[in-house]
């Protein structure tokens, strides 16, 4: 079974938790309740008003620091002054397949600098064993089974367009841990159009489907492609949407 569907928001129930957050937050901030220039409570204060950890604060926040919501200085986090563009954060969490919650201890995530798989490299246009950023991620369910693997290797557009991404090489030694769910509102904040591609695949003899991602800017230029594995049982299903740039 094949099929395309437009998909442009996850329904309440899929959101990641920051994502619903940062929206309630910005339900706030158009409301009036916190005037422009205003300092905004402590994340611990924020924590407890929405019932979160500080680090969901810490990246509903910066949801709406990049998207220019608010801003940050050594007195705290404030309001932006007026004229700051108003707008929605994105409601996909990065990498495919994690689960949308903030991540957890069965949740490991590492990026690397090096030679992706072929199959990656001829989607990226990269060169043979020409090395680029690399990220894995595994996820397993609260009772150990349910394991989701996926690998993400990053185009040159994508490391070039992007800073928070760019700036990841130094420590891209495949040991330290490297949360990058934020990664699709940097892309969108540097301006990017973003144009999944998703093909779902029952592979043969096993309970499991392989979830091939492949996301290309408004330039028909390609920023990643990800492979995820996942323990489930379902026909191929082919879906595409885009999110428009935050600007």
């Amino acid at each position: 079974m094949a099929r395309t569907t437009p998909h442009d928001r996850p329904s309440p129930a899929e959101e990641p938790l920051y994502w619903r957050v940062a929206g309630e937050l910005l339900d706030e901030l158009r409301s009036g309740v916190t005037e422009p220039g205003q300092r905004l409570p402590s994340e611990r204060r924020l924590a407890r008003q929405y019932g979160v950890s500080r680090e969901t604060v810490r990246q509903a926040l910066e949801v709406l620091r990049r998207d220019g919501r608010v801003v940050t200085d050594r007195r705290g986090t404030q309001v932006a002054l007026p004229g700051a563009a108003a707008r929605t954060p994105s409601a996909v969490t990065f990498p495919l397949g994690s689960r949308n919650v903030e991540p957890g201890p069965a949740d490991r995530a590492t990026v690397a600098w090096e030679t992706p798989p072929p199959e990656h490299a001829r989607a990226l246009g990269l060169a043979p064993h020409r090395p680029t950023l690399v990220h894995r991620y595994e996820s397993a369910g609260a009772d150990g089974r349910d394991l989701r693997t996926a690998l993400t290797s990053f185009s040159p557009v994508a490391l070039s367009e992007v800073a928070e991404l760019a700036r990841l090489r130094d420590r891209a030694d495949g040991t330290a841990p490297a949360q990058l769910r934020l990664a699709y509102d940097w892309m969108r904040r540097a301006g990017l159009t973003l144009h999944h591609r998703d093909s779902i695949t029952r592979l043969p003899d096993a309970p499991s489907v392989r979830v091939t991602r492949r996301v290309h800017d408004q330039y028909e230029r390609p920023l990643e492609i990800t492979d995820l594995l996942v323990d489930v049982r379902q026909d191929v299903l082919v879906y595409e949407f885009t999110l428009p740039a935050a600007g």
